[in-house]
């Protein structure tokens, strides 16, 4: 590809900062996205797609599944804020903490679909299930996650 990788960071780098965050603690999420990029840049000459942030976050969901796999560091919703700034503005904490309390499955759906912007054919591709399987998780992740955040403001 012709475009200078720089700019291929700072145009993609938040989308793929939100899918590392949905589906990681902060701590690993920043090296999730670290690793995505590394991986990135080093196939970047062999890119042929037009889709590059689809490919970024497939790459990104795949670190994120290493980390977990590899038994990372066991996931806790976190107080504060998130250390990385993005230009867009981020979901509050709060939903950081929903999404971690989410089966793996709705989580990855919703992160993917609502935070990354992929369609369902995208989402169901990255996550082996079929594209009505995909979009149910996303219903339900959505559906769990406003009952999570009715709780969160009835306890406050």
């Amino acid at each position: 590809m012709s475009i200078p990788f720089e700019r291929i960071v700072e145009a993609h780098g938040d989308v793929v900062w939100r899918v590392c965050r949905g589906l990681l603690p902060q701590h690993d999420a920043e090296d999730a996205w670290s690793d995505t990029f590394l991986a990135a840049l080093r196939a970047w000459d062999r890119f042929e797609g037009d889709r590059v942030s689809g490919w970024l976050v497939t790459i990104a969901h795949r670190k994120a599944l290493d980390v977990l796999r590899a038994g990372g560091r066991v996931e806790h919703p976190e107080d504060g804020v998130p250390d990385r700034a993005v230009e867009q503005a981020l979901p509050d904490l709060d939903l950081w903490a929903a999404l971690a309390r989410l089966p793996a499955g709705q989580r990855a759906a919703v992160v993917h679909h609502h935070l990354a912007g992929l369609p369902f054919a995208e989402v169901a591709e990255l996550t082996g299930t079929s594209p009505a399987a995909a979009r149910k998780a996303a219903s339900d992740g959505v559906r769990r996650l406003r009952t999570l955040m009715i709780q969160a403001e009835e306890d406050s």
